[in-house]
């Protein structure tokens, strides 16, 4: 018996061992948002940027597959200041900051507002386009405005800004709308679907996808935006904030690409006239 007991012993210990070296890989797995990268990135030329690949125009897929946009070559134009190529990965936009701070991508940057609550998963660069979210609807629906969504469907993009703006301003649009709350969809692609065929009724969205969408359509004239009292945003890049270096070296080549004219070079290539902030 008291080998027996000896044995459970040395078998409990042996466990409590194990559990605590798995706690401490545990701590060290948890511990990566409190490493900054830039050293890493610098050195391996790589940085992965996690984007919504339907935003257009801040970073979609062409018609040959490509990820072309305002964002896409304003990262390009960023780090080739340091010799590094931008690596651009899909990802399910309502999962952004789970996927920045467990490490599978390195930044957000794709027509990203920023908010409060954004503000305590992540760090910011410095702004470069002001936003703001409008309600589009069909021409023919006769509203012409945000009040005459009373009893109707709204739809909104799931964990984007104009979902976060209805959530914080209930007396705006749960209040009236059909059954109090949104129909979310994952892409605003299919959102302007379901509008198009009038399954829902008006689209809250940022004006800079809605204006380069619409525009984009044959039918462009059998839209209409409504303007919405929400307060306007602004783009910026989301950055884990362990990586204080890596958000120095985007902001000092912001400021570079402002002085030289690039910045608003890119703009107008995709705007047709300079929206960033001065």
């Amino acid at each position: 018996m008291k080998k027996r007991n000896v044995l459970i012993v040395m078998l409990g210990i042996m466990l409590l061992a194990v559990s605590a070296c798995g706690s401490k890989k545990s701590s060290n797995d948890s511990s990566y948002t409190n490493k900054d990268k830039w050293s890493e990135i610098e050195k391996n030329k790589k940085v992965v940027i996690g984007l919504d690949d339907t935003f257009v125009p801040m970073g979609f897929r062409d018609e040959s597959d490509n990820i072309v946009g305002f964002d896409i070559d304003l990262a390009k134009a960023v780090f080739a200041e340091y010799g590094i190529e931008p690596e651009f990965q899909s990802i399910d936009w309502s999962m952004k900051e789970n996927e920045l701070n467990n490490g599978t991508i390195d930044l957000i940057w794709n027509g990203y507002n920023i908010t409060d609550e954004r503000k305590e998963k992540v760090a910011f660069s410095e702004p470069y386009i002001t936003s703001r979210q409008e309600l589009v609807v069909m021409k023919d629906s006769g509203i012409t405005s945000y009040k005459d969504m009373k009893g109707k469907v709204l739809g909104a993009q799931n964990a984007s800004t104009g979902q976060d703006m209805i959530d914080k301003n209930p007396e705006v649009f749960t209040d009236v709308i059909a059954d109090n709350e949104p129909v979310l969809f994952d892409t605003f692609n299919e959102a302007f679907i379901d509008l198009k065929a009038k399954r829902i009724d008006g689209l809250i969205v940022d004006n800079v996808y809605a204006n380069y969408y619409i525009a984009q359509q044959k039918n462009s004239d059998d839209y209409a935006i409504v303007e919405t009292p929400f307060e306007s945003a602004d783009f910026a890049v989301g950055i884990r904030k362990s990586d204080k270096e890596l958000k120095t070296k985007i902001d000092e080549a912001f400021k570079k690409l402002k002085d030289e004219g690039k910045m608003k070079e890119i703009s107008e290539k995709w705007f047709g006239n300079d929206q960033t902030i001065q």
